[in-house]
């Protein structure tokens, strides 16, 4: 035994199985203090194991603080947010004031990364104020995040640079930024550009409503938030047991000076218990050390303050009860297969096989909490949302209780074999409960992570909308306003003249109205589309087209009003106010079906070749022009976006994409891979740090081994072994939790059972790659405690 034992606490009878006169909080407030001098004081082997679980319990208690954060990391960035909101101004009819302001929205998109730009103008003196900047710009000056700044200043934004060329005046604070990472500026404008897309606000910020989530989308939260904890809390269990073995050992000689057999379960709690409150301290310092890095940090575009990253306090005070009590607790546990007497230990757990009918009434348990709520699950109700999130803790725990079961009843079958499978399957079968607990963190993670690839798949294809867009014939589009037809030209010329620009179908739109409307009635509008005969072949279908011709579409129900002969004022007017500019349709002009467009929908209206329809009387034109990039030139789109920010700074830049996400499902997605890398870092260390407890309660038997002339090669295999079976039988096990989880979730929400095979796949990937890093990590501690001065014992 390690340490210097001086004899039970004074005023204790010696008699083994006396229990002393004191009541019954004082005795455990005595065990438990001795527990922890133990574990504090109890030489190199207390020390060493206490470090263990300390680094165990820290990294499941970082992860835990980093999830009770995630709500006001959430809620700081909306509030951020929303009070910089101009949705106040669309859809209003402000009239300018003193306290008014002109907006024009400038986002842009630079290397797949969103830019947002606003140009302000002030239309009075009490004009709004964004939040995070002290004054408005001026004409030719912005205000920038100061990520931008450092992007603009770079190399890689030299291009961003060109399309950004204003005077940059001053840097946007932390209450206008959602993050640190955020690229964000205001320009100043003069006057804004005669554009639909001005608008007018009299306050910056919006009211608290969201919308409610879909069903699908809240269960795939509900089941992520499980997935991503559980192996925290399997984890935590599994490090307070770290170094079970010896401690029984040194337990065994204080029944040897007098201890009874529940004053050693006590003090072993005890020891856990300095082990699980040393470990809060070292996850707490973590934590605070990891969050001041939070604002340099981005996952998937996502950047965070340091500030944001603030536990809830009553989730941080339960996870500082929690920790310590569930130590004693699995402690406890631990040992009631143990028996301590004063010459040694005996584990009747190896002796009796262990029962499968407890382990499997913990998933039928969670089967029974989740069928009821099969095709009726709303998401509407506490309640509800409770009892599903119960039913898939208990499902998911049931596969990790099974787990000991299946290792030892395979293990135990196992007989022959080369010599270092001989000597992994007899340690297995000596230890079983060992291995189980160092692999039952990944047994959770990649069932559940079946479970949510399975709902997944269903949500995104609900939630993932097919624009229709043929990016086969381009892949950006680009607009602009034109007062002429020259101007247009000279627009489509320059796009055309752009780097990494392969072809452009160029085009004039614009809205035209009754010229003479029913008396009470509203004008109707409808589109005019200005092209090329060759463009308007791929826009109608059509046979024949000379410079001259017009074209008019079937009009559709409440939809359009244009018909061959009709005269219609070219200034798009609603109202009887302003000059009109009256056209006749020629009644010649053939009524044609249209294709559909690269834009993924069939266009309509009047469609009208160049010497038709004079374009510099449509009020509001705009020159629109479809790219096609050169796939050679990866700085293409940059280019083109570039161009058209020197047209105008009004200009759109639209990129064309064949599908669209819901932005309630990126930012869930976001958010799951997020939390799903912090797992798999965690089940990674993990699984190390479990390997090298065991190899330092096994470094005596090691050096034995190598004192016989055992091979360290075979040694070496012997523990990649150890690692292997029980990992694939958790993955097995896995897998048939997973889908059986997942086909249950997908029947909540109505959806057709789909295994995502692809997934299957990947987690077998992912175990093969855990089971080389354990490895190749424990080969170095391996090498050193197969030394001979490993037999010296104290």
């Amino acid at each position: 035994m390690s340490g210097t034992l001086t004899g039970p606490p004074a005023g204790t009878r010696t008699a083994p199985g006396d229990a002393p006169a004191r009541a019954g909080f004082a005795r455990w407030a005595g065990d438990l203090a001795m527990g922890a001098r133990f574990a504090l004081t109890g030489g190199r082997e207390s020390w060493a194991r206490t470090l263990l679980t300390a680094i165990g319990v820290g990294l499941g208690v970082t992860l835990l603080l980093t999830a009770t954060a995630v709500p006001s990391m959430i809620a700081a960035r909306d509030a951020r947010t929303d009070a910089r909101s101009t949705v106040s101004g669309w859809g209003e009819e402000i009239k300018p004031g003193p306290d008014t302001l002109q907006v024009l929205d400038l986002t842009t998109t630079f290397h797949d990364k969103d830019v947002l730009g606003m140009a302000i103008h002030p239309e009075g003196p009490n004009a709004p104020m964004p939040p995070g900047i002290s004054e408005f710009p001026g004409q030719g000056e912005m205000t920038v995040s100061p990520a931008l700044a450092d992007l603009l200043n770079s190399s890689e934004g030299k291009l961003l640079r060109e399309r950004l060329p204003d005077r940059i005046t001053g840097t946007i604070g932390k209450e206008g930024l959602s993050g640190p990472g955020e690229l964000l500026y205001y320009q100043g404008a003069a006057k804004q550009p005669s554009t639909d897309r001005v608008y007018r606000i009299d306050h910056f910020g919006r009211p608290d409503a969201t919308d409610p989530l879909p069903p699908e989308l809240l269960l795939l939260v509900i089941i992520a938030c499980v997935v991503l904890l559980l192996p925290v809390a399997i984890f935590i269990a599994t490090a307070v047991r770290f170094g079970g073995e010896r401690r029984d050992r040194r337990l065994a000689a204080l029944r040897l000076v007098g201890a009874d057999a529940r004053m050693v379960r006590r003090i072993a709690a005890g020891e856990a218990m300095v082990a699980s409150v040393a470990g809060l301290a070292v996850g707490c310092a973590v934590f605070l050390v990891a969050r001041q890095f939070a604002g340099s940090v981005s996952l998937w575009d996502m950047t965070v303050f340091p500030s944001d990253v603030t536990p809830a306090l009553s989730l941080a005070l339960l996870i500082a009860v929690a920790v310590p009590v569930s130590a004693v607790l699995v402690t406890l546990f631990a040992l009631r297969g143990v028996t301590i007497e004063p010459l040694g230990v005996v584990r009747i757990a190896s002796t009796r096989p262990r029962r499968l009918w407890w382990r499997l009434a913990i998933p039928a348990l969670g089967l029974a909490l989740l069928l009821p709520k099969v095709g009726g699950f709303t998401g509407s109700g506490d309640l509800e949302t409770y009892q599903v999130a119960a039913g898939a803790v208990l499902l998911l725990i049931g596969v990790t209780a099974v787990l000991p079961w299946l290792v030892e009843a395979v293990v135990n079958r196992f007989t022959g074999g080369p010599l270092p499978w001989q000597l992994a399957t007899r340690r297995l079968q000596l230890s079983s409960g060992t291995a189980s607990r160092a692999v039952s963190g990944i047994t959770i993670a990649v069932a559940g992570a079946i479970a949510i690839q399975m709902l997944f798949a269903s949500a995104e294809s609900n939630n993932t909308m097919a624009t229709g867009q043929d990016t086969s014939w381009a892949q950006i589009q680009v607009s602009t306003s034109a007062d002429s037809r020259e101007e247009a030209d000279r627009v489509f010329d320059r796009i055309r003249d752009t780097r990494g620009v392969k072809g452009a179908s160029p085009e004039v739109r614009g809205q035209v109205s009754e010229a003479r409307k029913p008396k009470n009635a509203e004008a109707r509008s409808d589109e005019i589309t200005v092209a090329d005969c060759w463009v308007l072949r791929r826009l109608l279908r059509i046979s024949a087209c000379r410079d001259g011709d017009v074209f008019v579409t079937p009009q559709e129900e409440d939809f359009g009003f244009a018909e061959p002969g009709m005269t219609v004022d070219l200034t798009g007017r609603l109202s009887a106010s302003g000059k009109p500019e009256p056209w006749r349709i020629p009644a010649s002009a053939p009524v044609v079906e249209a294709r559909v467009g690269p834009l993924g929908y069939p266009p309509s209206g009047i469609f009208a070749t160049p010497s038709a329809v004079d374009v510099g009387k449509l009020r509001e034109a705009s020159a629109t022009i479809l790219v096609r990039l050169d796939p050679d030139e990866p700085e293409a789109a940059e280019y083109v976006r570039n161009t058209a920010a020197a047209i105008s700074t009004a200009s759109n830049v639209m990129r064309l994409s064949e599908t669209a996400v819901g932005n309630d499902f990126a930012t869930i997605r976001r958010g799951l891979f997020i939390g799903a890398t912090a797992t798999l870092v965690l089940i990674g260390a993990s699984m190390i740090v479990s390997m090298l407890e065991q190899l330092r309660e096994r470094k005596r038997l090691l050096s034995v081994l190598v004192a016989f002339g055992t091979r360290r090669p075979t040694v070496g295999w012997s523990v990649f072994w150890q690692t292997a079976v029980p990992v694939a039988l958790g993955l097995g096990l896995s897998v048939a939790g997973g889908v059986a989880l997942g086909a249950v979730l997908l029947k909540l929400v109505n959806e057709p059972v789909a295994v995502d095979w692809s997934s299957l796949g990947t987690m077998t990937a992912f175990g093969a790659a855990v089971i080389l890093l354990v490895t190749l990590v424990s080969m170095p501690p391996l090498w050193r405690m197969m030394r001979p001065d490993g037999l010296r014992t104290e």
